[in-house]
C-alpha cells in the first residue's frame, strides 16, 4: 500500500502554489496500518478478543468476516480501484489512456467531508477580521459550500446563475481575485437540476488560478458526461461524487473527490486516519462490483421522472417545470408554494419548499420516488392546492 501512504508533501504543481503553507509543511499522522496490516497485530491497542456485537444480519449465524475489532484500511485501495474502473468505462478511458487511477481518488464521509477538507487545505481563515481567502459559489446552489466556508472563517464570493440556471462565465472570471482559491460548480445543480456543459468547466479551469470543483452528486441521472475526464487534462479540476443518490446508499455516507494526484495527496494527509469504516467500505465495494442494479434503478427513475414531469405540466396551477438532469424536479406554482408544501408534508408526503432560493420564487422541489409514491404526491398536490385557493 506504499503508493497511497500519507507523506509530507513534495507537491510542486498548482496545489503547491495554492495550498496553505502550514498544510504543505504538515507531517501527517502515521497510523499503525501505515507499516503493517497483517500478522499478529499488537500495535494499535485494538481488542483482539473481537467485537462486542455485529450488524444485525451478521449475528445469527455469527459472522465477523470483516474483523470489526481491527481498524479499517486508511487508504481504501480496493474501493478506489473499483471507482476508477467504473468511471473510466463510462467515458471510454483506461488508466493507461488518460483515465483516473487510485492516486486520483480520495474516499470520504459523503462528499461533504471533501468539501470541508478542500476549504481547510486551500483557504486561509480570516474573513471576520477582513482578510483571508475566499471561495466562489453560484447561487442557487448546494448550501454546504457556504456552511463550510463560514465554519472555517473563509470569505464567500457569489456570482448568481442566470434565471435559466446557466453560469455567468464573464462575470465569474471578472469576480476572481488573488484571494479566490476554490470555485464550486454544482452540476447537475441543486436545486436547479441543470447540468453545466463540460465546455464551461474547461473555459473556467483554463482561465483561473484557482481550484475548480465540480460537484456531481447527481451525475448518473444526467445527459452530460462526468467531468472525471478533465482531471488529467487540467491540474486544477476536482470532481466530487457520492453513492448517496443513484446508488441509493445515502445511509452509508460514502463519497469521493477525484482530482490531480497532488491535490488528493494533500487531502489524504489532512484527513482523519480511519475516516471510512469497514461497514461502509464493504457495502460501497459491493455496489461498485455489481452495477446492474444501479443501471436498472437509473432506468426506472428516469422513466418516472419523465412521467411526473408530464403530469406536473398538465396541472393548470403549475407555471413551470424546469428541465431535470437529476433525480428530482423543480417546479413553480402560481401561488402559496410554502403553504402547499407544508400542508402536504403535514399529511404525510414530504417534498421541499425552495421558494427562498434565488430565481426559485414559489418553487417546490420533489424527489422522484416509486411509481406509487409519485402518484400519491401528485394526487395530494392537486387536492391541497384546490383547498388552499378555494
Amino acid at each position: 500500500m506504499t503508493e497511497e501512504k500519507k507523506e509530507a508533501s513534495s507537491t510542486t504543481g498548482r496545489a503547491a502554489k495554492l495550498a496553505r503553507p502550514n498544510v504543505l509543511s504538515l507531517q501527517p499522522y502515521r497510523c499503525a496500518r501505515d507499516d503493517y496490516s497483517s500478522g499478529i497485530l499488537l500495535d494499535a491497542n485494538e481488542n483482539a478478543l473481537g467485537p462486542a456485537s455485529l450488524p444485525t444480519n451478521s449475528l445469527d449465524p455469527y459472522d465477523n468476516g470483516m474483523e470489526l475489532e481491527r481498524y479499517p484500511c486508511p487508504y481504501q485501495l480496493t474501493l478506489k480501484r473499483l471507482l476508477c474502473d467504473h468511471r473510466n468505462a463510462q467515458v471510454g478511458q483506461t488508466a493507461d489512456n488518460g483515465g483516473i487511477e487510485p492516486k486520483n481518488v480520495f474516499v470520504g464521509v459523503g462528499s461533504d467531508e471533501a468539501i470541508d477538507l478542500l476549504i481547510r487545505i486551500f483557504c486561509t481563515p480570516g474573513n471576520t477580521s477582513g482578510g483571508g481567502d475566499a471561495i466562489m459559489i453560484t447561487p442557487p446552489t448546494y448550501g454546504m459550500y457556504k456552511v463550510c466556508a463560514n465554519v472555517n472563517d473563509v470569505g464567500i464570493q457569489t456570482v448568481p446563475l442566470t434565471p435559466d440556471f446557466d453560469l455567468q462565465i464573464p462575470e465569474m472570471l471578472q469576480a476572481v481575485t488573488p484571494a479566490t482559491k476554490l470555485i464550486f460548480i454544482c452540476s447537475p445543480g441543486n436545486p436547479t437540476a441543470k447540468s453545466i456543459p463540460l465546455s464551461d468547466v474547461r473555459l473556467i479551469a483554463s482561465s483561473v488560478n484557482a481550484i475548480v470543483i465540480v460537484d456531481e452528486a447527481y451525475v448518473d441521472f444526467s445527459s452530460v458526461p462526468t467531468a472525471t475526464s478533465l482531471v488529467n487534462e487540467f491540474d486544477n479540476v476536482v470532481v466530487l461524487q457520492t453513492l448517496s443518490k443513484a446508488f441509493g446508499m445515502a445511509g452509508i455516507r460514502c463519497g469521493f473527490a477525484i482530482g490531480p494526484a497532488d491535490v488528493i495527496q494533500l487531502m489524504n494527509n489532512v484527513k482523519a486516519p480511519y475516516n471510512v469504516n469497514k461497514l461502509t467500505s464493504d457495502a460501497a465495494a459491493n455496489a461498485l462490483k455489481n452495477t446492474a442494479t444501479l443501471e436498472e434503478n437509473i432506468r426506472v427513475l428516469l422513466e418516472e421522472r419523465a412521467l411526473m414531469e408530464k403530469q406536473l405540466i398538465a396541472l393548470d396551477f403549475v407555471e413551470k417545470v424546469y428541465p431535470s438532469d437529476a433525480n428530482f424536479l423543480l417546479f413553480r406554482v402560481k401561488q402559496k408554494a410554502n403553504e402547499l408544501y407544508k400542508t402536504i408534508a403535514d399529511r404525510g408526503i414530504v417534498s421541499r419548499f425552495r421558494g427562498n432560493e434565488l430565481h426559485c420564487n414559489e418553487c417546490i422541489r420533489v424527489t422522484i420516488g416509486t411509481a406509487a409514491e409519485n402518484s400519491k404526491f401528485l394526487e395530494k398536490l392537486e387536492d391541497v392546492y384546490k383547498e388552499l385557493t378555494a
